[in-house]
């Protein structure tokens, strides 16, 4: 369990846009803050670090004391899915983030890929890709490719990952860093993700990784009968909610919500 204060030790506040990093010492609740700055566009996070920092080359062998580090935080949430768990084991972190940012790789947290975008946070990735329930046969759609990492955990499970990204850097980013930790079986698109990719069609999974104002319909059209759609709801500044949707057997659909989020806005055309 972790405690409600935690003795001194450095903390890094990470500007998503300002691409600054702030170092402060100073006691603070354990848990991840997460700030919103009014009328402004800079998420800042706190993230405790209790130990030196690595320092991390352009391989891909993955840090095992960092990487334990890592999945002993998502296991913290109460997480046990030992499947799930061995996905994001097997993908080296620091492959797909930036340089600036590579020493924060296995931390509890997300970080700026630029372009005001992030990967997210280790356990959001792990809940997001459990609740997708896939199998090794599973063919699915991901929205918002980012710096690839997502993709990568998807591809740990099953060889049918289709993702597309709106900010064509971004996708050459992605491409160069899924080559980079050897991953083959990703497909990638520049598009438009509302939109979905109807000439693949239909998934037994879609991961949406940019919070849309509501569920676009082409998704919910791409979805296979018994497959899932895992997607954050809401808007930029208010309140947004992580949302699972079903496409039962018999065609209709069914929703549960699942916990409140903070994403990106998904980015339109």
């Amino acid at each position: 369990m972790i405690p409600d204060e935690i003795p001194i030790s450095d903390y890094y506040v990470i500007m998503d846009n300002a691409h600054s990093i702030i170092r402060l010492a100073c006691r603070l609740p354990a848990t991840l803050a997460l700030f919103a700055a009014a009328g402004a566009r800079i998420l800042c996070f706190l993230v405790a670090v209790s130990q030196p920092l690595t320092s991390y080359a352009a391989e891909t062998e993955i840090p095992q004391g960092a990487m334990d580090s890592m999945i002993k935080g998502i296991r913290a949430y109460g997480f046990t899915d030992s499947k799930i768990l061995e996905a994001v084991r097997n993908v080296p972190r620091h492959v797909f983030v930036p340089e600036k940012y590579k020493k924060f790789s296995y931390g509890d947290s997300p970080l700026g890929i630029g372009y005001g975008q992030t990967i997210s946070q280790p356990f959001i990735v792990a809940e997001m890709t459990r609740l997708l329930n896939l199998s090794s046969e599973s063919k699915v759609l991901e929205i918002g490719t980012g710096s690839g990492y997502q993709a990568a955990v998807l591809a740990e499970i099953t060889n049918g990952v289709y993702s597309i990204e709106i900010i064509q850097p971004l996708v050459e980013f992605a491409a160069n860093n899924l080559k980079s930790a050897g991953y083959t079986n990703v497909r990638q698109q520049h598009g438009d993700g509302y939109f979905g990719w109807p000439e693949a069609a239909p998934f037994d999974g879609i991961i949406v990784t940019c919070a849309a104002g509501t569920v676009p319909p082409p998704l919910l059209e791409q979805l296979a009968p018994g497959g899932r759609m895992i997607i954050p709801v809401g808007q930029r500044f208010g309140t947004q909610h992580l949302i699972l949707i079903t496409r039962n057997m018999d065609g209709s659909i069914s929703s549960k919500t699942i916990m409140p989020v903070r994403f990106v806005p998904l980015v339109r055309k």
